[in-house]
């Protein structure tokens, strides 16, 4: 028989959620543009099950507190929560729902949600179906737990809304985006560790952006492999003005076998494109839009940010591309995060993007290693603009 909870110690809660405050706050990468989370589960004071929201699409904090409960979570009486618990529906069903229903009377919250269209919801829903809510207010603060979901959820932000961007690359120890060519066939800077990881991230957004550069120079499939979610395959796009991709380029290719994982493939074009080149594409399998023309005839990134939101519905998007679409995106300050995997590899040939990332105000930045290569992280704060351009 569950018994009514026990009043809990001002100090024990506020103790207990900047310790959830901080374990969450280590999966900031992985989540974003979602906020860090951490919740606790408790029966008579005593805390029988943690857990905290660890990739983007993945469970919320609530719902692992109650998976790490198991047989014990029907004995809870009391859920501490770092942030407000969300009321609507996303990747997830809203998180009120599985709270209400797991028999708990009282929810401890450090935060609230800074999204005015949810701020204060979760907490008047679950007050409406008989359970005492407490606000807690200071002890999980945002501006140190999630800074990243303060920028996604701002006003700015909401009234011109654009997927989250991460710009992922490889680089040599001299930042070169290409090895030597006795090295990795000339093509491959990272190790199998780190391409596992890649994988793992592939299948953790909901896009993929390349640009027809690549395309043609490496003919990549960009798809999803083990360790990587094969179920889970991102919408592949090529920005590609002037239809220049071959029909026989593997990333047409719809792959969905139990090892590989290959989503639809969107290619993103200017009106006036060959119309041979049209139909080729098209019985080969890709899907093709014409977006706005920008000044210099090529294709406009606003253009293509409304088209990933609007169209395509992504909301976390991954840039595999060349250093000149990166380039462009870093300048029209479309880039959020950045991942630089830097091989074992001396030397290498062709462009940096050392300047770009220089330009960049970084943070959050967390320095780790995969395998033999080092790998830097960091949310993108603001950043020098230029003029929007365009990318052929």
């Amino acid at each position: 028989m569950k018994h009514a909870p026990a009043l809990l110690d001002p100090l024990q809660v506020a103790a207990l959620l900047i310790e959830l405050g901080k374990e969450a706050r280590l999966q900031r990468f992985e989540v974003a543009p979602n906020p860090c989370v951490g919740a606790a589960l408790l029966a008579g004071g005593e805390v029988i099950g943690r857990g905290v929201h660890r990739w983007f699409g993945g469970p919320h904090a609530e719902i692992e507190a109650l998976r790490a409960a198991g047989a014990r979570a029907a004995a809870a009486d009391t859920l501490v929560v770092t942030l407000e618990p969300c009321s609507s529906h996303g990747k997830t069903p809203p998180c009120v729902d599985a709270i209400a229903a797991s028999g708990i009377s009282r929810v401890y919250v450090g935060a609230l949600d800074p999204d005015p269209r949810h701020r204060g919801r979760g907490i008047e829903l679950l007050r409406e179906r008989g359970l005492e809510v407490e606000l807690v207010d200071g002890t999980a603060p945002l501006d140190e737990i999630a800074p990243h979901f303060l920028h996604w959820t701002d006003n700015e932000r909401l009234r011109r809304p654009r997927p989250w961007t991460i710009a992922k690359w490889a680089q040599t120890r001299t930042g070169q985006l290409i090895p030597p060519a006795d090295v990795g066939e000339g093509r491959w800077i990272s190790s199998h560790a780190s391409l596992e990881e890649v994988a793992v991230l592939r299948s953790r957004v909901d896009a993929i952006v390349t640009g027809v550069g690549t395309v043609v120079a490496d003919d990549p499939r960009m798809t999803v492999r083990p360790p990587g979610d094969v179920s889970r395959p991102p919408v592949r796009v090529v920005l590609d003005s002037r239809l220049r991709t071959p029909p026989t380029a593997r990333i047409l290719n719809q792959v969905r076998t139990h090892s590989e994982g290959g989503g639809r493939t969107v290619l993103l074009c200017v009106g006036g494109a060959d119309a041979s080149r049209h139909h080729a594409l098209l019985d080969a399998g890709a899907e093709i839009h014409e977006l706005h023309v920008a000044t210099d005839d090529g294709v406009d990134l606003r253009d293509v940010q409304r088209f990933l939101w609007e169209d395509l519905g992504a909301r976390r998007v991954l840039l595999e591309a060349g250093p000149i679409l990166t380039s462009h995106y870093i300048s029209h300050g479309f880039v959020d995060q950045v991942r630089v995997y830097t091989g074992s590899v001396n030397g290498g040939r062709g462009p940096t993007l050392g300047p770009e990332l220089l330009r960049l105000k970084l943070s959050e930045r967390l320095d780790r290693e995969v395998g033999p290569d080092a790998v830097f992280e960091a949310f993108v704060d603001a950043q020098r603009t230029s003029h929007l351009r365009s990318f052929h």
